[in-house]
């Protein structure tokens, strides 16, 4: 795992804000709803914590299958996504709280992946202000498939987390709602109590460019099981 200080930072995007001048405060303003779910971009402070260097791979989560007598993945037997060093999809949002749980570990919070995403300063993508290319993510469809763990070097974060942008999106902790960020509590923020759609961070192997940057959010419905999500965890550093 790679440790995380925790501080202040700037979440969010500005880019919305920028594009139609207005106080993102403004929910009675009628063109409140062209700001994106990544807008207004706000403070926040959160606590130091660790995270997995790579995403959840097969062999990480055959581990748990048979610890836990835990039912496999919706495309578990499909060559082209089992490779053991491949990210492990086809799990819901509850299949990746229930692994963390076992490794005793949790998924991250919104706050808590885009600061590991984000390292020590603004940048629009994990290494840096470079678009992105296939020396750096896993995007576009470039690859036709989720690539192993781990396999873009030059796509680290600032503090050396792997495979952030692209390759597979990751389930959050949080609840989505589009409008949190205008209500979002500046120390450690943990999403609505409640909700629909849970949060889906870091673009995946299919998504077109703009997807990748760390501010994207994406929901669905936490049952979904599909060849595009998968996960990493947290833990406490205290």
């Amino acid at each position: 795992m790679v440790f995380i200080p925790g501080g202040v930072y700037e979440m969010g995007s500005k880019k919305s804000l920028m594009e139609i001048q207005m106080d993102p405060t403004d929910i009675l303003n009628p063109d409140r709803h062209m700001l994106g779910p990544e807008d207004p971009a706000h403070e926040v402070d959160i606590d130091a914590f660790y995270i997995d260097m790579y995403e959840v791979a097969n062999a990480d989560y055959r581990q748990f299958m048979e610890a836990a007598n835990h039912e496999k993945p919706r495309f578990w037997d499909d060559p082209e996504l089992n490779d053991p060093r491949q990210p492990v999809v086809g799990v819901s949002w509850t299949d990746a709280e229930r692994y963390c749980a076992w490794n005793k570990k949790r998924l991250p919070t919104e706050a808590e992946w885009e600061k590991a995403s984000r390292g020590k300063k603004p940048v629009t993508y994990p290494w840096g202000e470079d678009p992105p290319d296939k020396s750096k993510a896993n995007f576009n469809n470039e690859f036709k498939k989720p690539l192993p763990v781990g396999s873009f070097e030059a796509g680290k974060s600032d503090y050396g987390v792997y495979d952030l942008s692209g390759n597979v999106a990751e389930w959050v902790q949080d609840w989505h709602w589009a409008e949190f960020y205008l209500f979002s509590a500046k120390k450690d923020p943990r999403g609505p109590k409640k909700g629909q759609y849970k949060v889906v961070r870091g673009g995946h192997w299919m998504s077109v460019p703009d997807d990748v940057r760390l501010t994207y959010r994406n929901a669905s419905v936490p049952s979904v099981k599909n060849k595009l999500f998968g996960f990493r965890c947290v833990k406490d550093a205290n």
